[in-house]
């Protein structure tokens, strides 16, 4: 008996840290993965976690037999695998929600799909006090045994951190994730009470399988999204991600789906977004020309449309592109015909890419940041001397920021960092969005730099016209003030504390849509 119950406690303990990482992905699909959402998740996982400790602890006491904790475990089980399945009208209505930031909607569906857990996750919870208190027949051994049982739950844990996210969610979605767990947990429970029931009990909830399975078959094939213009959608280790068709052009969505991460049109290059901005950095130095600018890195590559723009203006060009998620690389590749034989990709932290990197750029576009996702080691002073010593002695870099109305803070922080490397800074508010890009050069420049460019290169027949097009947006727009406020550094980058409280009141104010 001993030996089954630690197995059993095992599976629970990985199950439960399964349920609570695919929930994660689950509500983050349609809500995002921020800190405030974690939060959330974390917490109440927690808090039903603590009821089932008490629960188990009482209904012990009162039935301590391996019957009742089987049966307990069994409705967990159940109820678990029973979550996607509820959720997923749920979520559905919320990602449309999401489209228009119907705040009363988004609220009460994220409150409505944490309930969900409370059920499952509170069952779990009983398994541990229920072990112990079977286990348990020698009050000079209850430590012991209590340790005992406590080390194979937290074992179980430990891989059930790992499965979900490494293995299963990018290779079978986030619904069949908590399938496969849930069933696995229920044949444990199910074969637990043939042990020490009796088979006639066993079957007696062999009804909970047949029905996951009826259910899983009937929801198969359906779309964790149904927006309109939805080409393809799949998940990876990172991201939800989607591609659709908006208004003749291909967008790039990720996770809830605000923002666009990556634009293409086989028609045009000129996407009046923070991609293009990406080309113009290298004309705050006096006297450039579009054949000066040999290499380029992105950081933040997404699906290409900066270095497909840039391989489109500098011919010749060659780019590096850093980006984190390789399935974002595919689909770049495959929707947004991201196949420049000039580019190089490189999977993983950007930061630590461009460290690595035996390469000097002259521009390093860093298209990482979209509140509330902002990576804080990429705002740093220390990531900045990284970046400075990838530059060309006339290198600049350039980052897709954002701002809201009347609240520039993120913004300062960056550029009063930015500006103990770097001895230029220039800001400038793309028309019509919320994106704010941060130009730094490596050498000391004058915004009438950029002017004398501008005037030249538009006598020049042979500059692609979407530089020049860019570089007047980008004139017209260009401030040199910022407030000077904090350092960022690695050991101290308040950016979740700035971003948070920025998109919370920006959206309580009516905002929408926040970032491209």
């Amino acid at each position: 008996m001993k030996k089954y119950i630690l197995f059993t406690v095992f599976v629970s303990g990985m199950t439960t840290l399964a349920a609570e990482l695919a929930a994660s992905r689950l509500i983050g699909n349609v809500f995002g993965t921020s800190n405030i959402v974690w939060a959330s998740i974390i917490g109440l996982i927690l808090i039903y976690l603590t009821l089932g400790y008490f629960l188990g602890g009482k209904w012990a006491d009162a039935n301590p037999t391996p019957a009742a904790m089987y049966r307990a475990l069994a409705w967990g089980a159940f109820t678990l695998g029973l979550v996607p399945f509820i959720a997923g009208p749920v979520l559905r209505s919320a990602a449309t929600a999401f489209e228009t930031l119907s705040v009363g909607i988004l609220g009460g569906s994220f409150v409505a799909v944490l309930v969900l857990f409370v059920v499952p996750i509170t069952l779990l919870g009983t398994i541990s006090p229920f072990a112990i208190r079977l286990l348990v027949d020698d009050a000079a051994h209850a430590g012991q045994t209590s340790g005992q049982i406590y080390a194979i739950s937290t074992l179980g844990s430990f891989i059930g951190t790992f499965l979900p996210t490494l293995v299963f969610i990018p290779a079978i979605g986030t619904t069949k994730t908590f399938l496969l767990f849930s069933l696995i947990l229920l044949f444990a429970a199910l074969a637990g009470m043939g042990l020490f029931a009796s088979k006639r009990e066993m079957f007696k909830l062999f009804w909970m399988p047949v029905i996951l399975a009826i259910i899983a078959v009937l929801a198969s094939g359906q779309a964790l999204k149904n927006n309109s213009g939805q080409i393809y959608e799949t998940e990876s280790a990172y991201n939800y991600i989607q591609v659709a068709q908006v208004d003749g052009f291909t967008i790039l969505r990720l996770n809830e789906g605000q923002g666009v991460h990556s634009i293409y049109s086989p028609n045009t290059l000129q996407y009046s977004g923070p991609w293009e901005e990406f080309l113009v950095g290298p004309y705050f130095y006096a006297g450039r020309k579009p054949g000066d600018v040999k290499r380029m890195a992105v950081v933040g590559l997404a699906a290409g449309t900066a270095a497909r723009q840039a391989t489109a203006v500098y011919p010749g060009i060659e780019i590096d592109g850093f980006e984190l998620d390789p399935e974002i690389v595919e689909v770049g590749r495959t929707y947004f015909d991201m196949n420049m034989p000039n580019l190089t990709v490189h999977i993983g932290d950007g930061r630590l890419g461009l460290e690595q990197s035996e390469h000097k750029y002259d521009i390093i576009a860093v298209d990482a940041y979209r509140p509330p996702y902002i990576p804080a080691h990429m705002t740093t002073q220390e990531f900045f001397q990284i970046v400075a010593s990838h530059l060309t002695e006339d290198g600049v870099l350039t980052i897709n920021s954002a701002s809201v109305p009347g609240d520039r803070r993120l913004i300062n922080g960056l550029a009063t960092t930015m500006a103990t490397i770097f001895p230029s800074i220039y800001t400038m508010d793309i028309p019509g969005s919320l994106n704010t890009m941060i130009f730094a050069t490596r050498q000391k420049t004058v915004p009438e730099n950029f002017a004398m460019n501008l005037v030249t290169l538009s006598q020049d027949p042979g500059v692609h016209p979407l530089l020049i097009n860019t570089m007047q947006v980008t004139f017209a727009n260009l401030k040199t003030d910022y407030e000077s406020t904090t350092v960022f550094t690695d050991d101290h980058a308040p950016i979740e504390w700035i971003v948070n409280d920025m998109v919370i009141r920006f959206v309580l104010e009516g905002g929408t849509q926040f970032l491209q």
